[in-house]
């Protein structure tokens, strides 16, 4: 069932690669910048989803469309294993963010789990990239 919903949702994701393409510098740019500060910022109670680990959801999200949009620009770019590249430059992006979370606030700590999140973020988008691509190819 899972990999009848990935596929489901394969044409809209390329679409909206797409229509990325253009615009993915500028995109990425107020991306990181909007997921900097809101990291680092005190942003106070983020709204609810209703689970025990909503951060951790809202990681995992931020990070997967990070992931996209950094993929889309190495993929403008031409880059040579621009997957590879978007996923650990995301990842290391996120860890030197949890790092900063620490040194520079008050109001934020170094969450392990959080990395996690990222990380999980990072793997998942990953894999749709991976998937997208091979059915371009076929």
């Amino acid at each position: 069932m899972p990999q009848k919903l990935t596929i489901y949702y394969l044409p809209m994701i390329t679409k909206l690669l797409l229509v990325l393409k253009k615009w993915a510098l500028p995109i990425l740019v107020v991306y990181v910048l909007a997921l900097t500060i809101g990291s680092l910022a005190h942003v106070g109670d983020l709204p609810s989803l209703g689970s025990s680990f909503d951060d951790k959801i809202i990681h995992l999200t931020a990070y997967f469309f990070f992931t996209v949009l950094v993929f889309n620009y190495c993929n403008e770019l031409k880059m040579r294993h621009a997957i590879l590249i978007s996923a650990i430059s995301v990842i290391i992006y996120g860890i030197i963010i949890e790092v900063l979370q620490h040194v520079m606030t008050s109001y934020r700590t170094l969450d392990v789990y959080d990395a996690i999140a990222n990380t999980l973020g990072v793997v998942f988008a990953t894999i749709i990239i991976r998937i997208r691509n091979k059915l371009k190819l076929k």
